[in-house]
């Protein structure tokens, strides 16, 4: 944290006597540094459970209460420092304690953390949907003379397969899936831009 500045005692005055501005002043200057306080102290576990801002809020909120209930007064920035330090330490510390019953009896779904293969190969109905309409639209952008080819590729049929059947040579037949697959990426341009 950098050095606080001269006017926050001045801020520690006004916060003695209840100004609320003056607190939240006070509250931005420390924030950070308590916060990395608590940061460097959680471990992942303990971060699925709370975060820093949640412990630094509780400090914040006691000693508050603590300003206008117990009269709590400070020499100076320095001792209010080390006090907001020792007060977020324990807070930390409480709730580690909440938490420490599920951290030690929480385990993961899946020992090894990998999720298990899915129960199907299949394509999700999704899936199905998004092919659809590619085909669609694919079918749609090919002229007629060509869909025998387009149809035949859809069936998995190889380059040379597709020529012995057609009568094309191998390379119009790769030229001409090359050309509707152009067709095919301008349309969806087309589609994704209006």
């Amino acid at each position: 944290m950098s050095k606080p500045s001269a006017s926050l005692d001045t801020l520690l005055e006004k916060l003695a006597t209840g100004d609320i501005e003056a607190a939240e002043r006070v509250f931005r200057e420390y924030e950070p540094f308590l916060r990395s306080m608590v940061r460097r102290r959680l471990t992942p576990l303990l971060r699925s459970k709370f975060d820093s801002m949640d412990v630094v809020q509780s400090v914040w909120a006691d000693v508050l209460e603590g300003y206008r209930a117990e009269g709590w007064r400070f020499a100076d920035q320095a001792h209010l420092r080390a006090f907001l330090a020792r007060v977020t330490y324990n807070h930390f510390a409480t709730q580690c304690r909440r938490h420490r019953t599920a951290l030690e009896h929480e385990r993961p779904i899946y020992e090894d953390e990998s999720p298990p293969e899915p129960a199907s190969a299949q394509p999700r109905p999704s899936q199905l949907a998004q092919a659809r309409e590619m085909w669609d639209l694919l079918m749609d952008l090919c002229p007629p003379a060509h869909r025998q080819i387009l149809e035949m590729k859809g069936q998995g049929a190889s380059l040379s397969e597709i020529a012995e059947r057609t009568g094309f040579h191998e390379s119009s037949v790769r030229r001409i899936l090359y050309e509707l697959a152009k067709k095919l990426a301008a349309a969806r341009q087309r589609s994704a831009e209006g």
